[in-house]
């Protein structure tokens, strides 16, 4: 298979510009009418500047209003940014060397660009501050979790990292804050079958064999309020919130779970007490034992209330 080839724009912003290939055939007559297609969210007025701009470009340079299509071409060009509310917490550095970065992520921050979240996420602040233009993410973390995550410095390193959250061989601990009730018997393993529909903000529980798995400890009670140490042995979409509400013990300020409460994306007064505490795998690269630990708190994590 041909190797993609990479692109003639630089990164802006940290981010990389988009790129699309041309089909094979098409009854297009110029490449401007194609993307009009192609890019249905875009107004064609919008991809008209930008041709005129010159900010559509192809390995042989920028197309034109007047470029005739050409099959199996492919083309860059960098998207408009949303209006973007700025996230006023830093991004800690836990550990970084020429194969791994690994940050504590604050809450409210989007690991990764996407809809409404692109220049404020974690991706494209470390891309830029830290002049890190191949860098990576080998997992995910929720917007509103706070915590460690993984990222990859160099391209040729992606797979081995990523393969192995892919593979479920990453051991991870979470601490959560959440209700207090003696009744409920800890430790105990939380196992249920877990569906995310799309467009459905709210992951459920349905009946069938287990997809997820939970094991849930009690680390410390006071004043009608619980820590929790939380290991999940599965990772679903939001599993750990729909497990610790289904014991009957929602995760502090959760806007989903049980019910969904709304929160402006400017308002960073109630962030989910929920953090992605610790991570431990061997290294697939120099067969070490790694293990990193969140320098971060519950209760007094930025933007908590004390």
């Amino acid at each position: 298979m041909r190797a993609r080839p990479r692109s003639p724009l630089p990164s802006r912003l940290g981010l990389d510009p988009v790129r699309l290939r041309t089909p094979e055939q098409g009854h297009w007559a110029t490449m401007r009418d194609h993307l009009v297609e192609r890019l249905p969210r875009v107004a064609p007025e919008r991809v008209e500047e930008m041709l005129a701009e010159h900010r559509i470009v192809t390995l042989d340079g920028p197309l034109d209003a007047a470029s005739p299509f050409r099959p199996g071409t492919y083309l860059w060009f960098h998207r408009d940014l949303p209006e973007e509310t700025p996230v006023p917490f830093a991004i800690g550095v836990v550990h970084r060397d020429d194969d791994l970065l690994v940050v504590d992520k604050p809450h409210f921050l989007a690991t990764i660009p996407r809809g409404r979240h692109v220049a404020e996420t974690a991706l494209v602040r470390l891309r830029r501050d830290l002049d890190l233009p191949e860098l990576s993410p080998a997992h995910r973390l929720d917007r509103v979790t706070a915590g460690l995550v993984m990222f990859v410095v160099r391209r040729e390193r992606r797979g081995a990292y990523q393969t192995l959250f892919r593979d479920r061989r990453v051991h991870k601990v979470y601490e959560a804050l959440a209700p207090h009730d003696p009744a409920v018997e800890l430790p105990r393993t939380v196992r249920s079958r877990i569906v995310k529909e799309r467009g459905v903000l709210q992951a459920r529980e349905v009946d069938g064999p287990p997809n997820a798995e939970t094991l849930v400890e009690l680390v410390a009670a006071r004043g009608g309020l619980a820590r929790y140490r939380l290991t999940p042995r599965t990772g679903r979409t939001h599993q750990l919130r729909l497990h610790m509400a289904s014991l009957g013990l929602p995760i502090v300020d959760d806007d989903f779970y049980p019910t969904v409460r709304e929160q402006a994306l400017d308002d960073f007064s109630r962030p989910l007490q929920l953090l992605a505490a610790e991570l431990a795998f061997t290294d697939p690269i120099t067969g070490t034992a790694r293990r990193f630990h969140s320098t971060l708190r519950l209760g007094d994590l930025p933007g908590s209330a004390p």
